[in-house]
């Protein structure tokens, strides 16, 4: 049997707070989001991505980020991380105490465009005196890319594309880089191209795969970008998301999921997937939303039935 060229430990950064969440039309209460950040903290990831400092006219959801980052427990071990679209967002992350910001672009001038109201050029161009706030804070600096394997605009980009951006982002000094299918719409194959490009312009290993499940493919992705030597994914408690300039795209990829396949694997995360699944369940019954999460439901079922079985 050929070797899948497997690692023994993956990263897990949980984007739910964030990026799930900032998608939903209904006002998510503080109380509601502190307690989810606190769950998903307890469960051991390495990384939540908590807030985004954004303007509240455009990301309401997102407007509470200070109130956020004062009330959560933090875990020692646990980096929060925080979207900054400019130095007015990065002077609130850091009042706020974060320990690591996320700047974005696109590999799609087209969806730079719609997203950004900029060139991907420009875009880069904006974030220089946020990069230099953040290697004077101390604070970490992570590159996040969207549309790499595919754009609702322009439609295919070339995997070429994305190494551009990739390299423009490493000369602005991201710490890391995420490669994002931010529509979904990427398959196995596809994003071994794209990791390969990327590949040659920045260290793999401090690369990230961000996929999306709009078409059913994320497992297989998150799978192929394994066998590539990504050793870092993005996932979002109970499925939560979707991307407002993508009409139809879906949440990101569920952290369950990604969690009962990685440990049935034998990889190790360092996440407890149980507090994860009740972690799930509780923002789908707080928000009012079905839970997308095909293993959360089927592990809390049977958590569940055992449990009933117990007391009889």
């Amino acid at each position: 049997m050929p070797s899948l060229n497997l690692p023994s430990r993956v990263d897990v950064v949980e984007v739910g707070p964030r990026d799930g969440l900032q998608n939903e039309a209904t006002p998510v209460p503080l109380d509601v989001k502190v307690e989810l950040v606190d769950r998903l903290s307890a469960a051991g990831f390495p990384n939540v991505e908590a807030a985004a400092f954004v303007s509240p006219k455009w990301v309401p959801q997102m407007a509470d980020g200070a109130a956020l980052m004062a009330r959560i427990r933090r875990r020692s071990g646990t980096t929060y991380s925080a979207l900054v679209p400019n130095m007015k967002g990065m002077d609130a992350a850091l009042a706020a105490g974060v320990n690591e910001v996320v700047v974005f672009s696109a590999a799609s001038e087209a969806f730079a465009q719609a997203n950004i109201n900029c060139s991907i050029a420009e875009s880069i161009t904006r974030f220089q005196p946020v990069a230099h706030a953040a290697r004077s804070a101390g604070v970490k600096l992570r590159g996040s890319i969207s549309v790499a394997l595919g754009c609702p605009y322009q439609g295919d980009v070339r995997p070429q594309a994305v190494a551009e951006v990739v390299q423009r982002m490493a000369d602005l000094g991201c710490d890391s880089i995420d490669i994002a299918d931010t529509i979904g719409v990427g398959t196995p194959l596809a994003v071994q191209r794209v990791f390969e490009a990327t590949s040659r312009a920045f260290p793999i290993e401090r690369q990230a795969g961000h996929f999306h499940d709009t078409y059913g493919q994320a497992l297989a992705n998150v799978l192929a970008a394994l066998q590539a030597g990504v050793r870092t994914f993005h996932a979002s408690v109970a499925g939560l998301g979707g991307c407002p300039y993508a009409r139809g795209a879906t949440g990101n990829v569920a952290t369950e999921d990604v969690l009962y396949m990685l440990h049935g694997m034998g990889i190790a995360t360092g996440v407890d997937l149980r507090t994860v699944v009740e972690a799930g369940d509780f923002i789908s019954r707080a928000i009012g939303r079905p839970n997308n999460s095909r293993a959360g439901r089927a592990l809390l079922t049977r958590w569940q039935d055992a449990q009933r079985t117990e007391v009889a």
